[in-house]
C-alpha cells in the first residue's frame, strides 16, 4: 500500500478528478519552455508517458498546434490499483507563431518524454548589410 503525506497534492489530484481527463473537444493544456538558440526557436513539450504515435502537430498559417494523448496502460485482471496520480486524457497547446520563422522546416524530435520543435529563423528576417551603390552622375564618396 502507498501512502502520502502532502495534503495539498491531494487536493490537486481530486480537483483534477472533478474536471476530468482532457477530451478532444476540451483539452488539458501541457507543460512547455520555448527559447531562441542562435538562428532557431526552441519549443519543448513535457509529455511523459506519451507514445510518439498518439503526438499530432500541425501548422495553418501562424498557427502551431500540438496535441497529445496519454492512454491507460493495459492492466491484467489481478492488477488492483491503489493509486493513480498521472493525469490521462487529451493535451494540446496552441502558439501563435511570428511572421519571420519559418514553417516549412521546422524539426520535431521525440525523446525521453519530451517532445522538442526546432523552428528557423526565415531568412528573409535575418540581419543583413545593405550594400550602397555609386550610380552615374555621383561624385565618388571618400572617407
Amino acid at each position: 500500500m502507498l501512502m502520502r503525506t502532502d495534503p495539498f497534492r491531494e487536493l490537486d489530484r481530486l480537483a483534477q478528478q472533478l474536471m476530468g481527463p482532457g477530451t478532444w473537444s476540451r483539452p488539458t493544456a501541457m507543460p512547455m519552455d520555448a527559447y531562441r538558440e542562435g538562428d532557431q526557436y526552441v519549443v519543448a513539450f513535457d509529455l511523459p508517458g506519451v507514445s510518439a504515435d498518439a503526438i499530432d502537430i500541425d501548422v495553418e498559417r501562424n498557427m502551431l498546434t500540438v496535441k497529445a494523448e496519454r492512454r491507460p496502460l493495459a492492466k491484467a485482471d489481478d492488477v488492483q490499483m491503489e493509486l493513480s496520480e498521472r493525469p490521462l486524457g487529451v493535451f494540446s497547446r496552441q502558439i501563435v507563431l511570428a511572421d519571420t520563422l519559418d514553417t516549412e522546416h521546422i524539426r520535431a524530435d521525440y525523446d525521453a518524454g519530451v517532445l522538442t520543435l526546432r523552428i528557423p529563423i526565415a531568412e528573409r528576417a535575418k540581419p543583413r548589410k545593405i550594400a550602397i551603390g555609386v550610380g552615374a552622375g555621383h561624385k565618388e564618396i571618400s572617407g
